[in-house]
C-alpha cells in the first residue's frame, strides 16, 4: 500500500514538474530577449558566422606550409621487356631492368610564395564574416519587430474577447429584461429577436477570437524557437504596453545612415564585387611556389618490404614552380569587364538604398505619429460610444426609446471598441518600424 501511494506521488509531482517546465512566464522584454537567444532564426545566423570564420582559416591556409605524404605500391603482373643491340648487328636481345615489386614513400612540404588570388581570397573571406555577423544583427532587429508584432496580437486577442464577453453579459440583460417586457404586453416580438440576433453574432465572435487567439500563441512560439504547443503566460498588458511605446521622442530622432544595418550590409555587398574584380585581374599576375620533396624506394621479386634485409633507397629533391599567364584569347579580358559592370552596378544600388533608407525613416516616424493620433481619437470615441450607449440602455429600461435606437448605440459602440483596440495595436507596430528604420539598439 505505501509502495502504492509513493508511485502515485511520484508520478504526480513528475507530471507537475513537467507541466511547469513547458509553461513559460514573459514580458514583452524578456520575450524578445529569449527569442533572440532561441529563435530559429538567430541560431542559424549564429551557425553562419561559425561557417564564415572556418572559412576565413581555411583560406588563410592556403598560403600555410602544407605538408603531403605517400605511399605507393606497385606488382608487375607481366615484367616489361627492354631491347637492346649491343653488337649493333641488327639483333635486339630482351633485357628486364624492373624487379617484380616495388615501394616508393614520398613525403613532400610545400610553400606557396606568391599568389595574387590568394590575397584577393583573403581578404573575400575576412568580408564574407563581416557580412555574416552582419546578417545577425539584421536578424536580431527583424525578430525583435516579430516578436513584438506576435506578442501584440496575443494581447490583442486576449483583450478582444475580454470585450465580446462584458458586451455579451449586457446583451443577455438586457435581452432578458425584453422577454419579461414581451411576456408582459410591454415590448414586442421584435426586440426579443434582434436582441437574440446580436447574441448569435456576439457569442460566434467570441469563438472565432479564441480559435484566432490559439493560431497567435502558437505563432508566438514559432517566434520565440519554441515547440507551438508550449504554454505562454504574457505579463505585459495591451495598455501597459501603449504607456510603454509611446514616445514623441522618436520623432525628432535623428537618422544616421552610415550606422544603419541595410547600408553596410549594401556597402559589403559593394565590396564584394570589388574584391571580385580584384580575383579576376590579379589571375593576370605570376604565381610562384616551392618544394622539398624527400622519398625511399625499395624493390623486390618478394613482398620483403617489412624484412630487416630489405634495402631501401633514399633521395630528395628541391624546386621552385613559377607559373606565368601569358595568353588567354582575350578570356580574362572579358572577365574583368563583367566584375566592372557589376561593381558599377553595386555603386548604383548602393545609392538606392541610401535613398530608400532616409524614405523608410521618414514613413515610419510619419506612421508613427498617425498611430499616436489615432489612438487619442480611438480612445476618444470609445468614451464617448460608451456613453451613448448606457443612455440609450437607460431609455430603453425606461420604455421611451426602442430597441433600433439601442441596436445602433450597441453596433456603435462594438465599432469604437474593435478601433480601440487595433489603434493600441498600431502603436506598438509602428514604434517597432520605427526603432528599425532608425536602426536603434536592441535595449
Amino acid at each position: 500500500m505505501k509502495k502504492t501511494i509513493l508511485v502515485f506521488l511520484s508520478t504526480c509531482f513528475f507530471l507537475i514538474t513537467n507541466a511547469q517546465e513547458k509553461t513559460i512566464k514573459l514580458s514583452l522584454k524578456e520575450a524578445i530577449d529569449f527569442a533572440i537567444e532561441n529563435s530559429y532564426n538567430t541560431k542559424a545566423a549564429a551557425n553562419d558566422i561559425k561557417v564564415a570564420k572556418e572559412t576565413v582559416w581555411e583560406t588563410t591556409t592556403i598560403g600555410l606550409p602544407q605538408i603531403n605524404g605517400a605511399v605507393d605500391y606497385q606488382k608487375y603482373l607481366k615484367l616489361p621487356i627492354t631491347l637492346l643491340d649491343f653488337d649493333n648487328d641488327g639483333v635486339n636481345e630482351e633485357f628486364v631492368f624492373v624487379q617484380k615489386q616495388n615501394v616508393n614513400a614520398t613525403v613532400t612540404l610545400s610553400q606557396l610564395l606568391f599568389d595574387g588570388s590568394y590575397l584577393v581570397g583573403l581578404q573575400a573571406s575576412k568580408t564574407y564574416l563581416k557580412i555574416s555577423k552582419q546578417a545577425k544583427e539584421k536578424t536580431e532587429l527583424v525578430t525583435r519587430e516579430a516578436i513584438i508584432n506576435a506578442y501584440g496580437n496575443v494581447l490583442v486577442a486576449e483583450k478582444s474577447i475580454d470585450i465580446l464577453k462584458r458586451n455579451n453579459v449586457v446583451n443577455n440583460r438586457i435581452l432578458k429584461e425584453a422577454k419579461a417586457g414581451y411576456e408582459n404586453g410591454l415590448s414586442e416580438q421584435e426586440d426579443v429577436e434582434q436582441f437574440e440576433i446580436i447574441k448569435g453574432n456576439i457569442e460566434n465572435n467570441i469563438r472565432a477570437t479564441e480559435r484566432l487567439r490559439d493560431i497567435a500563441y502558437k505563432l508566438l512560439n514559432i517566434s520565440l524557437g519554441n515547440p507551438i504547443e508550449t504554454k505562454l503566460i504574457l505579463t505585459d498588458s495591451l495598455e501597459s504596453l501603449v504607456l510603454a511605446n509611446t514616445n514623441l521622442n522618436l520623432l525628432v530622432e535623428e537618422f544616421k545612415l552610415n550606422n544603419h544595418i541595410d547600408f553596410k550590409i549594401a556597402e559589403n555587398d559593394r565590396e564584394t564585387k570589388r574584391l571580385t574584380m580584384q580575383l579576376e585581374k590579379s589571375k593576370s599576375l605570376p604565381s610562384l611556389s616551392a618544394f622539398i620533396n624527400y622519398g625511399t624506394q625499395a624493390f623486390s621479386e618478394e613482398f620483403s618490404f617489412f624484412k630487416g634485409e630489405q634495402r631501401w633507397f633514399q633521395s630528395s629533391l628541391l624546386g621552385v614552380s613559377l607559373n606565368v599567364p601569358i595568353f588567354s584569347s582575350f578570356g580574362r579580358k572579358a572577365k574583368i569587364a563583367q566584375t566592372k559592370i557589376n561593381l558599377e552596378t553595386a555603386d548604383i544600388r548602393l545609392e538606392e538604398t541610401k535613398q530608400r533608407l532616409s524614405l523608410a525613416a521618414q514613413s515610419a516616424k510619419s506612421n508613427y505619429q498617425l498611430s499616436i493620433d489615432n489612438y487619442e481619437t480611438a480612445k476618444k470615441n470609445l468614451n464617448l460610444a460608451e456613453r451613448i450607449e448606457k443612455k440609450q440602455q437607460i431609455k430603453f429600461d425606461e420604455g421611451i426609446t426602442t430597441s433600433f435606437d439601442l441596436l445602433q448605440a450597441q453596433n456603435q459602440l462594438y465599432t469604437q471598441q474593435n478601433n480601440y483596440v487595433q489603434a493600441m495595436l498600431n502603436i506598438i507596430a509602428t514604434k517597432a518600424t520605427l526603432e528599425n528604420a532608425l536602426n536603434l539598439p536592441i535595449k
